[in-house]
C-alpha cells in the first residue's frame, strides 16, 4: 500500500523524463510547489481573471533551478562525473551545490564578484561548493564555463545543459494537472531564458499527447489547447527587446541581470509559436509588484520573480490580456534569496519598547 510519501518530481515524472531506468535519482523532494490564486489584486478581480501564482521559491533550495538541477546531477552521475560546474548569479550555484553534496560530488561555481545577493551565497558556501568570484559579469562567467569544460573532467549544469530544461519542463505539467487544462497565458521572468523554453516544451508535449490519443470525433478535453508565453524582463537587461544582447546589463533583479541569454533561440520560438510577447519593466515597477504580493497575498518572492507579476498586471491594465482569462505567473524564487533589498524598501518600522504590558497595549493600540 502507497504512503503517499512524496519523493521528487523524478520519480513522479521519469516517464517523460530522458533518463536511465537504472539512474539513481538525486533528488532534495523538489517540485509539487504550490499554484496560488490571487485573491486581492484589484486589477484581476475587476476583469473576472483567475490569477495563479507558480510558488517555485518553495523549492528545497528556494527557487525553479532545482526542478532542472535534479535531473542533470542524476545524469552527471550516470555518467560517472565526479564534478559539475556553473555559471551563476546566484540560484543557480546554490541548487548546483545543494545537489552536488547530495549526490557526494564537487561543485565549482563561477559567480560575479560583488554581483550576488548574499542570501544564494550563503547557500553556495554552506553546501561546500568551490567558489570563484570572477572579475566580470555573469555573461563572462558563461563564457569561461564553457571553455573549462574543454579541457576539464566537469559536467556544466547551466540551462544549456538539455537535463535541466527536461527537469524544469515538469512545472508544467503540474500546471496542468492542477488546473485541469492549460492557462490561457503564462507569465515568467526572463534571464537566461532557458525557463520559458522549459514551461513550453512541458505544455507542448501534453497538447501534442493529448491530441494523439483523442478520439477524431471526440470533444477537446482543453488539454490540447497551449498558453500564450508572456516573458518579461527588467529594463536594464532586456535583449529580447533590444533585439541583440546587451553587454553590460543592469537591474536589481539580479536574478535576471544577464544581457547573454544562452535559450535565446528557443525562448524567442516559444514566445512566437505561442503568439505571446516579450516586454520589459524598470526597476521600481519589479519592486512595487513585489511589495504588493508581500502586502496584498502574503507572498515573498525575490525581484526577479516579481516581473512576472508586474507584466501580467501591466498587460491585464492594458487588455492585452482580457477579461475572464486564467493566467499563470511564475515566482523563480523565494524573497529570503535577497534579503538587503527587501529591507530596504520596507517601509516597515523597528519600534522599541520597554518589556511591559502597558508599552505593548499602547502600541498596539497606536497602530490599529
Amino acid at each position: 500500500m502507497s504512503t503517499g510519501y512524496y519523493s521528487g518530481l523524478i520519480d513522479r515524472y521519469r516517464s517523460v523524463l530522458p533518463l536511465a531506468e537504472d539512474s539513481r535519482a538525486i533528488s532534495l523532494c523538489e517540485g509539487n510547489t504550490p499554484l496560488v490564486l490571487c485573491k486581492n489584486l484589484e486589477q484581476a478581480n475587476q476583469k473576472e481573471i483567475k490569477m495563479y501564482l507558480k510558488y517555485e521559491g518553495l523549492n528545497p533550495t528556494g527557487s525553479f533551478k532545482d526542478r532542472g538541477m535534479t535531473v542533470a546531477v542524476t545524469q552527471a552521475v550516470y555518467e560517472g562525473s565526479r564534478a559539475i560546474i556553473c555559471a551563476s548569479t546566484g540560484n543557480t550555484s546554490a541548487s548546483a551545490a545543494a545537489y552536488a553534496a547530495r549526490a557526494g560530488i564537487k561543485a565549482f561555481v563561477l559567480i560575479p564578484e560583488g554581483n550576488i545577493a548574499m542570501g544564494k551565497l550563503a547557500q553556495a558556501m554552506m553546501h561546500g561548493a568551490i567558489i570563484l568570484q570572477i572579475r566580470g559579469n555573469f555573461d563572462d562567467g558563461m563564457r569561461l564555463v564553457k571553455e573549462v569544460a574543454e579541457n576539464a573532467p566537469v559536467n556544466i549544469v547551466n540551462s544549456i545543459n538539455p537535463y535541466r530544461l527536461q527537469g524544469q519542463k515538469t512545472a508544467a505539467y503540474e500546471i496542468v494537472e492542477e488546473l485541469g487544462c492549460a492557462p490561457d497565458f503564462h507569465c515568467i521572468p526572463v534571464g537566461n531564458a532557458g525557463n520559458i523554453s522549459a514551461y513550453w516544451m512541458g505544455y507542448s508535449e501534453i497538447a501534442a499527447k493529448a491530441s494523439a490519443h483523442a478520439p477524431e470525433t471526440a470533444t477537446t478535453s482543453g488539454l490540447e489547447a497551449r498558453p500564450r508565453m508572456l516573458g518579461y524582463q527588467a529594463a536594464g537587461a532586456a535583449p529580447f527587446i533590444a533585439g541583440k544582447p546587451i553587454e553590460n546589463p543592469e537591474t536589481v533583479a539580479t536574478a535576471i541581470r544577464i544581457g547573454h541569454p544562452q535559450s535565446w533561440d528557443l525562448a524567442q520560438r516559444a514566445v512566437e509559436e505561442s503568439k505571446g510577447w516579450f516586454h520589459a519593466f524598470s526597476d521600481e515597477q519589479i519592486l512595487a509588484a513585489q511589495m504588493l504580493l508581500t502586502a496584498r497575498e502574503g507572498i515573498f518572492c525575490e525581484p526577479a520573480s516579481a516581473t512576472s507579476v508586474a507584466g501580467a498586471l501591466h498587460d491585464i491594465e492594458h487588455d492585452n490580456i482580457p477579461g475572464g482569462s486564467t493566467v499563470v505567473c511564475t515566482l523563480t524564487g523565494h524573497g529570503l534569496k535577497d534579503p538587503d533589498i527587501a529591507i530596504r524598501q520596507s517601509s516597515a518600522e523597528l519600534v522599541t519598547i520597554d518589556a511591559e504590558l502597558k508599552s505593548v497595549k499602547d502600541a498596539i493600540l497606536k497602530n490599529l
